[in-house]
């Protein structure tokens, strides 16, 4: 008899990835095969991403690509969108099953018990429900896995719908956690990057706090880096910054969301900082890890965002200098605070504003990896083959190509870096 055959779809954040690893195991333990994603399968399983009406547009678009290409095939989804509009996705030709983020982890039990293709079946649940939590982590899937922590938020930002898709702030306990990280370890794995919806937050179901985290995560025998995926500026305390200054384990490398860099918008917005309080942590980052890599999320055309606010916003980031943003247009969701605010911004000046920080994002990032040419560092170098190169990357997260060299993967090499190509990967002499 020939085993069933599953593929995995995951969009969206690292949270994600790390929730598809784990379920993906499942279906393996049960005897399917896990196939590439455009591999005809038996059942196809996409965990969707909600944070933009873009996310869910690409999510109804694979949804009928897969159907085209697979329609025997059980097509199961879950995530934010599923969370936010089973409905609207249950209606789709090919979908056979609708999981909210409460029952993503019952997904294999009701995709095995799913009979016949008729009407999809919806497990939904309402916001007030999200209690359960969904312990998760990559393993195998790539050279860094991600080790899920934390979920849900407790914050409500004008604009976001992340709240309503994953529920309150709520995390496993450390212990928990650690055992995790053990397995990653056990997997061969060297670097984990550190996850969570709100990861900073850490610590509300347990009473436990991020620093304790990080500390016991620090002990575990045979991870050799870890990263912190995204932390909000009013949760990287000083303490978490002196850590990780200090522990050769943490790398220098911070994701922080702004999304503006004026304080009028981010009030509009609700967020929980002044762009003083901002600039302080970047500071502060910088006294302790000069080169620190530092990613700023950036969102442009929010509502009442006049050509003012988005010219001090520029100047702003400009005079911060991080080494990378990751730029969004505003995108309007259904039943946030957003969609009832005047001072809309037309599609044309957002899409022109996205450009102009895309064009500083590349100076930045340019001027940031440039400074390496010619110095020494380690590098973990990944199983990527393009033109007869492998890549990986520094703890301060400079991309790094050299020669391929199997023996190499997933083994931290000292590394000389020499020129810098037009797409800011370093040249790298491998020394050891």
């Amino acid at each position: 008899m020939q085993q069933r055959r599953v593929n995995f779809h995951t969009l969206g954040c690292k949270l994600n990835f790390s929730e598809s690893s784990t379920l993906a195991r499942e279906f393996e333990r049960g005897g399917f095969v896990r196939v590439a994603p455009d591999a005809e399968a038996d059942i196809c399983v996409i965990n969707s991403c909600s944070v933009t009406e873009h996310a869910d547009k690409k999510c109804r678009n694979l949804i009928r690509k897969l159907h085209r290409r697979n329609p025997g095939a059980i097509i199961a989804v879950t995530g934010c969108y599923a969370q936010l509009k089973p409905q609207e996705i249950a209606a789709i030709e090919g979908v056979g099953i609708v999981l909210s983020n409460n029952d993503k982890g019952m997904l294999y039990k009701r995709v095995v018990e799913l009979s016949g293709k008729g009407r999809a079946q919806i497990y939904s649940c309402d916001t007030e429900s999200l209690t359960s939590f969904f312990a998760a982590f990559s393993s195998g899937d790539r050279t860094r896995a991600f080790l899920k922590v934390q979920d849900g938020c407790d914050y409500k930002c004008a604009y976001c719908t992340i709240h309503y898709a994953r529920g309150g702030s709520r995390n496993m306990p450390i212990a928990d956690l650690v055992a995790e990280a053990r397995q990653i370890a056990a997997a061969g794995q060297k670097e984990i990057v550190i996850t969570g919806i709100n990861t900073g937050d850490f610590g509300r179901t347990t009473g436990e706090r991020f620093i304790d985290l990080l500390r016991a995560l620090n002990e575990v025998e045979g991870i050799e880096r870890y990263r912190i995926s995204s932390i909000e500026p009013n949760l990287l305390t000083d303490e978490i910054i002196a850590f990780c200054a200090a522990s050769p384990k943490f790398q220098h490398h911070f994701h922080i969301p702004l999304q503006s860099g004026s304080d009028k918008i981010l009030g509009l917005m609700r967020r929980r900082y002044t762009t003083a309080r901002f600039a302080d942590r970047i500071a502060a980052v910088r006294a302790l890890m000069p080169d620190a890599f530092i990613g700023i999320d950036v969102i442009v055309g929010f509502p009442g965002e006049t050509e003012e606010d988005f010219r001090t916003t520029y100047d702003f980031l400009e005079g911060l200098k991080p080494a990378f943003l990751h730029i969004f247009p505003f995108s309007e969701r259904p039943g946030t605070p957003a969609v009832d605010m005047p001072g809309k911004v037309q599609p044309s000046v957002a899409t022109r504003r996205v450009a102009e920080l895309e064009e500083l994002c590349g100076r930045l990032h340019g001027a940031f990896c440039a400074k390496a040419v010619g110095s020494e560092d380690t590098v973990l170098f990944e199983s990527t083959l393009r033109g007869g190169m492998m890549f990986g990357y520094t703890g301060s997260y400079r991309r790094v190509k050299a020669p391929y060299d199997r023996t190499r993967i997933n083994a931290i090499c000292r590394v000389r870096f020499g020129a810098m190509d037009e797409s800011h990967d370093l040249m790298g002499d491998i020394l050891d």
